[in-house]
């Protein structure tokens, strides 16, 4: 998990030149998750469970499926907007939250076939006993989160006992934990102030707080409205930190196997829609994500989409030094020090290629 890394380094060798992103509303751990797991509103069970997947060979199966927003889900967006699951089978239906916490929750219960999310989110699922499958890797961080501070704050090691403000127990509060990890601190050195993601952006720069937690595009507009202080320490330092993935409930694949090709075939066909008709796609993010399309362009810096070549070895390759289920259970280790999670799940059936494989036949 550390950014040496080879994970993050053969990714980032690995992958296309393109790059793409916004932010979700982070990765709630599992202490976070347990509470909204009783507290959800949504009742409706989801679209594509078992009880209602009974379909013929020319109508789409529904399904329902959620996260919060982040711009390396762009390719999701656009494929939802232009239509492109729908031609693959799976009439989805995709919802924004506005915290993790609440998107793990709605699938944990049941609530949602579907879920973009980064690896700790899946993780924490895990070890609550969610079964589900990976089936496809999104991307990875490259400086969309980040943590900001005052010009007074040197370095990391200048954290101990500050004020910082963080959403506890998602993305941003996973991220900093592997900051002051390599700082020689540990969560227990700060005081943490828990707000969301752009609540955390906004207490920095109205000058509430010294040091926040944040992603795009919050954590761009904070640092350029606040003059007294700047980005101390971003992803694009610790490449490995961060990456989303797609994932599905074993139900529903059990159910539906073709509808989950599909899918993948979706996210393909938007990422070169992405290079095809540049304009529209980046205004049909701009409008998912309450961006400009220039803000998109800029934003899209930061993430790295995941291509179908590198999917296949992280998901299909367990001798590759970038196979994802190595660098999960480095990650469940990792949590478990870190007191966000009680013992490290088995994740030997986390990971499902055999729809890329058959996407790439």
């Amino acid at each position: 998990m550390m950014r040496e890394s080879k994970l993050g380094i053969k990714i980032l060798m690995s992958m296309s030149s393109n790059s793409y992103w916004t932010r979700r509303q982070a990765l709630s751990l599992f202490t976070g998750f347990a509470g909204s797991l009783a507290l959800h509103a949504c009742t409706q069970q989801p679209s594509g469970s078992l009880s209602n997947t009974s379909s013929t060979a020319t109508e789409a199966v529904p399904a329902t499926s959620g996260s919060t927003l982040w711009i390396g889900y762009t390719p999701l967006y656009i494929a939802l907007e232009k239509g492109f699951f729908q031609a693959g089978g799976l009439n989805l239906d995709f919802r924004d939250f506005s915290s993790a916490t609440d998107a793990m929750a709605a699938f944990g219960a049941g609530r949602l076939d579907s879920q973009a999310l980064v690896t700790s989110e899946a993780v924490s699922l895990s070890a609550k006993g969610v079964d589900y499958r990976i089936i496809m890797a999104a991307d990875n961080s490259l400086g969309g989160d980040g943590i900001l501070a005052r010009n007074s704050i040197t370095t990391i090691a200048d954290f101990r006992g500050k004020e910082v403000a963080v959403e506890v127990g998602g993305v941003s509060h996973f991220f900093l934990l592997q900051v002051l990890k390599e700082a020689g601190l540990s969560g227990d050195d700060v005081r943490l102030t828990n707000v969301t993601p752009d609540a955390a952006a906004a207490a920095y720069q109205a000058g509430r707080t010294e040091i926040a937690v944040t992603y795009s595009p919050f954590l761009q507009k904070a640092d350029q409205a606040q003059q007294d202080g700047r980005i101390i320490y971003d992803t694009s330092k610790m490449p490995t930190a961060i990456v989303d993935v797609y994932l599905f409930s074993n139900q529903f694949i059990e159910a539906n196997p073709n509808t989950v090709t599909g899918f993948i075939q979706g996210i393909l066909q938007a990422r070169e829609f992405m290079e095809t008709d540049r304009d529209e796609a980046l205004a049909i993010a701009g409008k998912r994500l309450q961006l400009t399309p220039q803000e998109v362009e800029e934003q899209l810096k930061g993430v790295r989409l995941i291509d179908l070549p590198t999917n296949l070895e992280m998901l299909g390759n367990p001798q590759s030094d970038i196979y994802l289920l190595t660098h999960m259970n480095d990650l469940s280790q990792f949590l478990v020090s870190q007191k966000q999670i009680p013992q490290a799940p088995d994740l030997t059936n986390t990971l499902e290629p055999r729809f890329l494989k058959e996407v790439q036949t």
